[in-house]
């Protein structure tokens, strides 16, 4: 008996034909059927910035508030296991890692603390008002302002499953992260269905930036490396090629949220500049409980006012702690501290980020004193565009 053969070539446009009709067909049917309107029940919020540009300061004002679960730096656990990698290399293990803890599934540590026991284990756990409150430690109530200190000392031997059983009973999620450098790798958790998320860009003039990372040179020197790709060497940012990334970096994420954004970004992405926010705490900060469908409690209100109302700057030892301080003076201090040559050189390297950002570059050391002289120029979109600019080195 003969066979028939049917070429290949038949055989591919068939199923590609065919392929296609059923696709059609289910995009049409798709069309008629109702479409879910439902969120997620959570609010997620994501503070995205870089390394001394007050975010841990912005992150305490989210920390307290008793609707939320925070997390500071949770991918600070990341970087420490697979710190000869790059930063752009480990971007996917962040993002992972982050949208876990979007959905209070804690069990994503195990690849990074396999060891983990008790709250402790956890990065600036004691950060978290909700690991020193109930669910998670009996020592404190939701409503309490909480210390690191006291929450060190009554709350670390606590379990760790407190964490995520915490997690679970707040109406949001709020993480203060420093890892992200490009704001598309965050698109896949703007478009994931399972989450609700805000995205508040929170950035400094670049020269007080410098100010404050010359008091943490060594603290900073691992994460250095692995923004410049040093394959696990420390990095201390003398020349400041690290700047140079993080202001490229604030560029790129300012640039793709306002230039020309997708449709899913909108509305879920806040800029927030750390000077206007010291200048007008309440209305700031109201601004962003608004984004984050929070609002302020009397007690946050009073708590705020203390915290940004303190005597001078801040002791170096203070670096990165939460403490009563004059809040303006810490965002003008650099033009006191730092050398004019400094200055001049940070310019160059952050001249794109600086204008862009709504700051005034200064041409001479007497306007670097001048206090009198305001370098926050108001808000206003800019087209600058990075790739314009090339810095001298």
């Amino acid at each position: 008996m003969a066979r028939f053969r049917i070429p290949s070539t038949i055989v591919i446009i068939f199923v590609t034909v065919q392929t296609g009709f059923l696709l059609f067909m289910y995009a049409r049917y798709s069309s008629f059927m109702p479409q879910s309107e439902e969120k997620p029940s959570q609010v997620h919020v994501l503070i995205l910035s870089s390394w001394r540009s007050g975010s841990s300061f912005v992150g305490q004002l989210f920390s307290q508030h008793p609707s939320v679960f925070y997390l500071m730096e949770p991918a600070w656990h990341v970087w420490v296991k697979m710190y000869q990698n790059s930063a752009k290399v480990l971007h996917m293990a962040v993002r992972d890692l982050v949208r876990s803890v979007f959905l209070c599934d804690m069990s994503v540590f195990d690849a990074y603390m396999p060891w983990k026991r008790n709250l402790s284990d956890l990065f600036q756990w004691a950060a978290s008002r909700a690991l020193c409150s109930a669910p998670a430690c009996d020592s404190f109530q939701r409503t309490d302002i909480t210390s690191e200190m006291a929450c060190k000392t009554l709350c670390g031997r606590y379990p760790f499953g407190k964490v995520e059983e915490a997690c679970k009973t707040y109406s949001h999620v709020v993480i203060k992260e420093v890892r992200f450098f490009d704001l598309k790798v965050l698109y896949p958790l703007l478009t994931d269905p399972s989450l609700n998320l805000r995205i508040i860009h929170l950035v400094r003039d670049p020269r007080a930036v410098v100010k404050s990372r010359e008091q943490s040179v060594k603290a900073l020197a691992r994460d250095n490396g692995i923004v410049l790709s040093t394959n696990g060497t420390k990095v201390e940012d003398s020349k400041y090629k690290v700047m140079q990334e993080v202001c490229r970096s604030h560029v790129q994420i300012y640039e793709t949220a306002t230039l020309k954004p997708p449709n899913f970004l909108k509305d879920r992405y806040l800029m927030v500049r750390f000077e206007d926010l010291v200048r007008d705490p309440l209305s700031e900060i109201s601004e962003m409980y608004k984004f984050a469908d929070l609002s302020l409690t009397p007690r946050l209100k009073s708590w705020i006012y203390n915290i940004t109302h303190g005597q001078g700057p801040g002791k170096k030892k203070e670096a990165f702690k939460i403490t009563s301080r004059d809040a303006v003076s810490v965002s003008q201090a650099w033009r006191n501290v730092l050398s004019f040559q400094k200055v001049k050189k940070i310019q160059e390297v952050c001249k794109g980020a600086i204008n862009i950002l709504g700051y005034q570059l200064v041409d001479s050391e007497k306007e670097q004193r001048d206090l009198t002289l305001d370098l926050v120029l108001p808000r206003r979109q800019n087209q600058f565009s990075w790739s314009s600019f090339n810095p001298k080195h």
